[in-house]
């Protein structure tokens, strides 16, 4: 056998054809529909004692896109080889693809013969070494915070730039921003213990004219082993170390979106979410049946209703709401 092949590809018949064709070239082959699948093939595969002598990949999938993938394996096994396939490529993805080690490119429509030569040209490499990471003790989890998001709204409008300044500057407030939406502010808060975020609560909803709408806890998710992992390394190799609850700011128009999700499918969705470009950060609330996060358009029109279209595609989004940031005070 010239070597164990995982296929990442969302096209079921690309799947066949590649499968069909390497097994007859005497590879042995596993073919997964999305990045999600190919992170808990892998693991099976490792905790069995197998391992893959090479990794096929298509770029544009559901929920995780083939380079963010590649970037989390090369972090976990810098010599497997790994082919980028793609039938939508340009010379930006090709270069990138490339800037990997050991990693090759091929453009859509092909024959198996070029797979295969492909494939050749690539030095040897498994995913038979045990991760940097190390299995034994799990790359840090997502951190559970002390933190709530508050909604607010405020019922004396003359007020507003008062009451925004009084939230801005207060103690245990991470950020304040006001919003074009269902409500008029939200908060993040942050404290060392629920009962201080309780605190702070209790402080805001003591102001005159402010009605705090909602006040929810930030939940860890509930993420299986292998994806919580997989995601912690990409946010430590890509997204700068941070995971959840993030309040950096990007150029362009910035805003909140609220997203109701059937609290079933919390692994597929926050997973997609979390691996969309345009989503700065997000967090779970309220059991597991809700996502807020930062989503920036980079100020292009039109893009922000396609994210919008996008959220609401993922299956077990129920609704998805945006609540534009106005912007108040400089940073």
């Amino acid at each position: 056998m010239k070597g164990r092949v995982l296929i990442i590809d969302d096209e079921a018949e690309i799947r066949r054809n590649l499968t069909v064709g390497l097994t007859q070239e005497d590879y042995s082959v596993t073919a997964c529909p999305d990045g999600i699948s190919a992170i808990h093939e892998l693991r099976n595969a490792r905790e069995k004692g197998q391992a893959y002598e090479y990794l096929v990949t298509d770029i544009f999938m559901p929920d995780i896109d083939g380079l963010k993938i590649l970037k989390v394996i090369k972090v976990q096994h810098p010599d497997l080889p790994v082919l980028v396939i793609t039938g939508f490529g340009d010379e930006s993805l090709k270069t990138t693809a490339l800037s990997e080690h050991n990693t090759g490119y091929l453009d859509k429509p092909f024959e198996i013969p070029d797979l295969v030569e492909a494939l050749e040209k690539l030095a040897p490499g498994s995913t038979g070494k045990a991760p940097e990471s190390g299995e034994e003790e799990p790359v840090s989890r997502i951190k559970e915070s002390v933190s709530a998001y508050l909604t607010i709204r405020i019922d004396d409008i003359s007020r507003s730039m008062e009451i925004y300044n009084a939230l801005y500057q207060m103690e245990g407030v991470q950020s304040c921003e006001a919003v074009r939406g269902d409500f008029d502010i939200i908060i993040l808060a942050q404290a060392g213990s629920q009962d201080e975020i309780q605190t702070v609560f209790d402080r805001i909803a003591a102001m005159d004219d402010v009605e705090v709408l909602s006040m929810s806890r930030v939940e860890r998710p509930k993420l299986d082993r292998d994806i919580d992992e997989f995601i912690e390394i990409y946010a430590k190799t890509v997204k700068s170390g941070t995971t959840s609850t993030v309040t950096q700011k990007r150029p362009g128009t910035m805003s909140y979106i609220i997203v109701d999700i059937d609290s079933e499918a919390i692994q597929q969705i926050f997973t997609t979410v979390f691996f969309i470009d345009d989503v700065v950060f997000c967090d779970v609330i309220d059991e597991g049946t809700k996502l807020v996060g930062m989503v920036t358009g980079h100020g292009a029109v039109g893009r922000m209703p396609r994210i919008m279209e996008k959220l609401s595609e993922i299956e077990g989004v129920l609704r998805v709401r945006e609540a534009t940031i106005i912007k108040l005070v400089e940073d």
